[in-house]
C-alpha cells in the first residue's frame, strides 16, 4: 500500500447511490453548493464532497477543490474514520437478533479475557465501558497495526479509566473489542463479514478496508501558512474496527437511507431504530444530547439527528439523518484538521428541511374499526390531570396529556389484549383495561397508575378511595 498518498482524484462516472427522486428547487441547490463552498475555503482543505437524501433518494451531490475543474464526484474515495463505527455497530445488532448475544451480556461470556471490569457489549456501544479513549502509545491512527498484533496489546495494562457504566467516555479501543466480537462469533475477519452480511445486500461496492481507486490523498494543511503536507497510510489491524474504512458520497448515501429506514437484508427498521436511541448522556456539550448504539445524536435548532462523525490523519466525515424531516447529508474532506465537517453535514440537512419541508402523509379514514377498542378513545383522567386516548393504526393506541403537566406516550397492540409503551415515561410498561364483574370498563391501568372516565371516579377503583362527599 502506498505510503505517500495521491493527489485529488479525478472525477468519475458512477451510477446513483439510491433511485432518481423529485428535484431540488434551484433556490435550495444553490444553497448546498454555497454552503459546501464555504466550508471547503473556510476550513482550507484539498477537497470536499457533500451529498444529501430525501425520502429514500439522493437528490444531491457536489465537490470542491483547490484545483479547478477537478472536483471529487460521489465515487471518489474518502477515509470515513469513525463512521466505521456504525457499521461494527450493525454487525452486532445483527448477531443480537439472531439469539447468538444479548445487549446486556458481559463481552467475557463471549470473548472470554476481553473485557476488564466485566462491560456489557451495550456499555461497549455506547461508549460507557469505562475504557480507555485510546491504545498505549504509539499513536495508533498514524502507525501499523503490526505494532498492537494482540487485543492485550490494544487494551495495555490499566485500560479501564472511569467505573464501568457510570460515564460516558468514548473509546477506540472499546470498538476494536466488538470487532474481534463478530470475529469470533463468525469464525471470519470482520471486514469480510462486513462485505457480505452489510456492504453486499445495501450495494455499496466501493466502501472498503483499503483506498481503491478513485480516492482523495490525505493531507495536512499547516495551521498558519497556506501550505499542506501528506499524511502517512497505515493498515491498523486490530483497531480497524475504530476508524478504517474508506467510503464514497454515493455509497454512504445509501448508509444515511438504511440508518433512517433500516432494510430487512441487514437490520430491521425497529432494530435501526433502537440504535437511534439514547443509551448515553456525554459529560460535555460537544456531542449533546448523547450516544445511541454505535450512533452519534446531536439537537441542533431543534432537529433531533442522528449518525456519526469520523476522522483519521488526512480525513474527516460527517453524515447525519433526521427521520423526521427525511433528509439525510454527508460532507467529506481530505484535511487533518481545519473543516467543520460536522457542522456543515447538519447545515445541508437543515437547507432542505428548513426550505422544502416535507409534506404531511394525508389523513385518511380506517377501513374499520373494533367497536369495543373505539368505546375506549376520548377523555381520561389520572387523579385530575385530563388525558385523552387516541387510536392508532391497527389496533395501537396513543395517550395524550391535554396540559404540559402530563406525561403521554404511544403503545403498541398485544396478542393479550394489552398495549406496551413506546417512549416516554411509559416506555415498556404495560397498559391494560381493567373491567368489573359485569364486563363494564371501570378504569384503565398504567403500571399502577388509575385512569378514570371521571376526575377521582367514585365508581373506579381509585387508590386511597375517593371522599364519600365527593367534590365540595
Amino acid at each position: 500500500m502506498p505510503e505517500t498518498p495521491e493527489p485529488p482524484a479525478t472525477p468519475s462516472a458512477a451510477q446513483p447511490a439510491v433511485p432518481a427522486a423529485e428535484e431540488l428547487l434551484p433556490s435550495t441547490r444553490r444553497a448546498l453548493l454555497h454552503r459546501l463552498a464555504r466550508a471547503q475555503s473556510e476550513g482550507r482543505t484539498p477537497s470536499m464532497v457533500g451529498a444529501v437524501v430525501r425520502d429514500g433518494a439522493t437528490v444531491w451531490t457536489s465537490g470542491r477543490s483547490m484545483v479547478e475543474g477537478h472536483g471529487p464526484d460521489g465515487d471518489t474515495q474518502y477515509r470515513i474514520g469513525s463512521l466505521t463505527k456504525s457499521f461494527v455497530a450493525v454487525l452486532v445488532m445483527r448477531l443480537r437478533d439472531e439469539g447468538l448475544l444479548d445487549l446486556v451480556d458481559p463481552l467475557e461470556l463471549h470473548l472470554p479475557g476481553a473485557a476488564p471490569g466485566g462491560a456489557t457489549i451495550a456499555q461497549l456501544l455506547a461508549h460507557t465501558s469505562g475504557l480507555a479513549a485510546e491504545t498505549p502509545g504509539p499513536w495508533w491512527e498514524r502507525t501499523s497495526g503490526e505494532l498492537r498484533p494482540e487485543l492485550a496489546d490494544v487494551l495495555g495494562a490499566a485500560p479501564l479509566k472511569h467505573p464501568v457504566g457510570r460515564v460516558h467516555h468514548y473509546s477506540n479501543p472499546g470498538f476494536a473489542l466488538l470487532g474481534a466480537l463478530v470475529e469470533r462469533l463468525r469464525g471470519k475477519p470482520w471486514g469480510e463479514v462486513l462485505r457480505a452480511e452489510v456492504l453486499e445486500p445495501l450495494g455499496m461496492a466501493r466502501t472498503t478496508l483499503l483506498p481503491r481507486a478513485p480516492h482523495a490523498g490525505g493531507w495536512a494543511v499547516h495551521p498558519w501558512a497556506d501550505v499542506m503536507q501528506p499524511e502517512p497510510l497505515h493498515d491498523t489491524g486490530r483497531m480497524a474496527p475504530a476508524g478504517q474504512l474508506w467510503s464514497t458520497a454515493d455509497d454512504l448515501c445509501r448508509w444515511a437511507v438504511f440508518l433512517s429506514a433500516g432494510d430487512e437484508r441487514v437490520l430491521s427498521a425497529a432494530s435501526v431504530a433502537e440504535m437511534r436511541t439514547p443509551a448515553a448522556a456525554p459529560a460535555g456539550a460537544d456531542w449533546d444530547p448523547g450516544y445511541g448504539l454505535g450512533l452519534q445524536l446531536l439537537r441542533r435548532d431543534g432537529r433531533l439527528l442522528a449518525g456519526h462523525t469520523g476522522s483519521m490523519p488526512g480525513f474527516l466525515a460527517a453524515l447525519w439523518v433526521s427521520v423526521e424531516d427525511g433528509v439525510g447529508a454527508l460532507v467529506l474532506t481530505n484535511a487533518t484538521s481545519g473543516p467543520q465537517v460536522t457542522a456543515a453535514a447538519a447545515d445541508l440537512v437543515a437547507i432542505v428541511a428548513d426550505n422544502e419541508p416535507r409534506f404531511p402523509v394525508p389523513w385518511r379514514p380506517r377501513s374499520s374499526a373494533e367497536p369495543a377498542l373505539l368505546a375506549l378513545t376520548g377523555p381520561w383522567y389520572w387523579g385530575t390531570n385530563p388525558f385523552v386516548l387516541r387510536l392508532g393504526a391497527e389496533r395501537d393506541v396513543e395517550l395524550a396529556a391535554l396540559d404540559e403537566r402530563g406525561r403521554g406516550a404511544r403503545f403498541r397492540a398485544e396478542p393479550d389484549g394489552t398495549w406496551t409503551g413506546l417512549d416516554g415515561y411509559y416506555a415498556g410498561e404495560t397498559l391494560r383495561v381493567v373491567r368489573g364483574d359485569d364486563g363494564e370498563v371501570r378504569h384503565l391501568d398504567l403500571g399502577s397508575f388509575v385512569f378514570t372516565r371521571e376526575p377521582y371516579d367514585a365508581a373506579a377503583d381509585v387508590p386511597g378511595g375517593v371522599d364519600p362527599d365527593g367534590w365540595r
